[in-house]
């Protein structure tokens, strides 16, 4: 485990010191155009046919009887059992361009206290848009990870995560959302995912390059405007791939990731340490309890035998490895101290503040 967090720090580091330029990319890997979106959707259902795996939750029983109740049957909500139902949330994620009959797909997630979805059916559950309109209907098989299973006395096994499941193209798109990239103009409007000054700047210089002068610029950090040429109108979609096929080069703030909870530690590899100087050694300090026996011997007699208690205090103090070391031996001088994942999160800590890391530190 040590020896593989090694040997990842160090290509960490190595990438560090060796440095790179810029990394180019297609526009369409970094970017996306402005219109085009997904959109989240999410419906209330109830999954049926559970193997005594629902929940008792009254929301449940009167949802039951609701559904009985459009089906034409009068229903006491004290008459139902819904050991074998749950009440659930179904979310899901409708792309652009999709039309109706397009099938996408579904999590199902119970909402009550359900012990399992395992082996349950999706009843028709209608799928809404933030606006409130309903934009697929779902309906299907639910598919879990895992399982729960128990036994005599309380005894239960749990696999994976069994209140949550999936239908695959278990919701059928009924209507769709209009895209309009264009916005009635003769401009469409590039978005960067990371926005960066340099990148949107080179970006815009890209693509002049590859269509034309003045056609694109760069109108913030995050947005680059292009303007179509009126030849190209009538067929934006070959315009638009050629403009997702230019490469450009991405530019971005240097970072250092760590995650304290795991040890992780992840560099760019464009992450530059100056020449620096690291120590790093530990105390270790041990009190160790004695006992000693004291039994007087006076000259009358009468002394008595007691126990005393005494401790040894034992202070040791590793040989502490000072090393100065330039760029080029920043990953030998951290392997040669053997240090652990804590100690090189605060190394590098420590090269921060001393201006030594020339990177943004985040910590997750």
């Amino acid at each position: 485990m040590k020896t593989a967090l090694r040997i990842a720090l160090a290509a960490f580091l190595a990438a560090a010191i060796v440095g790179t330029n810029a990394q180019a990319a297609r526009i369409k890997d970094v970017a996306r155009v402005v219109g085009v979106r997904e959109n989240q959707l999410f419906g209330y259902g109830l999954v049926v046919g559970l193997a005594g795996t629902g929940d008792g939750v009254r929301m449940t029983r009167q949802t039951v009887v609701n559904m009985l109740e459009r089906l034409g049957l009068n229903v006491a909500i004290g008459d139902i059992n819904v050991d074998n139902v749950a009440a659930v949330m179904v979310t899901a994620t409708l792309p652009a361009f999709v039309t109706p009959g397009d099938k996408i797909d579904v999590v199902v997630s119970s909402i009550g206290d359900a012990d399992s979805l395992q082996g349950g059916t999706l009843i028709l559950t209608p799928l809404r848009a933030a606006n409130g309109d309903v934009y697929a209907i779902s309906q299907g098989q639910v598919t879990i990870g895992g399982f729960t299973a128990g036994g005599g006395g309380g005894a239960r096994k749990t696999r994976g995560h069994p209140t949550v499941g999936r239908i695959t193209g278990g919701a059928t798109v009924e209507r769709e959302v209009p895209v309009d990239f264009m916005d009635g103009g003769d401009v469409l409007y590039i978005s960067l995912n990371s926005p960066d000054f340099t990148t949107a700047a080179n970006m815009a210089k890209g693509i002049n390059d590859a269509i034309g002068p003045d056609t694109a610029k760069a109108r913030d950090a995050a947005t680059v405007g292009v303007k179509v040429p009126a030849g190209r109108l009538d067929d934006i979609v070959s315009f638009i791939s050629q403009i997702e096929a230019v490469r450009v080069d991405q530019d971005h703030i240097s970072k250092v990731v760590i995650n304290e909870k795991t040890g992780t530690i992840v560099m760019g590899g464009d992450v530059s340490i100056s020449p620096v100087a690291i120590a790093h050694g530990t105390l270790t300090v041990t009190v160790t309890p004695e006992f000693q026996i004291n039994q007087p011997d006076t000259p009358f007699g009468g002394g008595r035998t007691v126990a005393r208690t005494t401790s040894s205090v034992d202070a040791e103090e590793e040989k502490v490895t000072f090393n100065r070391v330039s760029t080029s031996d920043v990953v030998d001088a951290l392997n040669a101290m053997g240090v652990t994942p804590g100690d090189i999160i605060a190394i590098l800590q420590a090269l921060k503040v001393a201006g030594a890391l020339q990177a943004e530190i985040v910590i997750m």
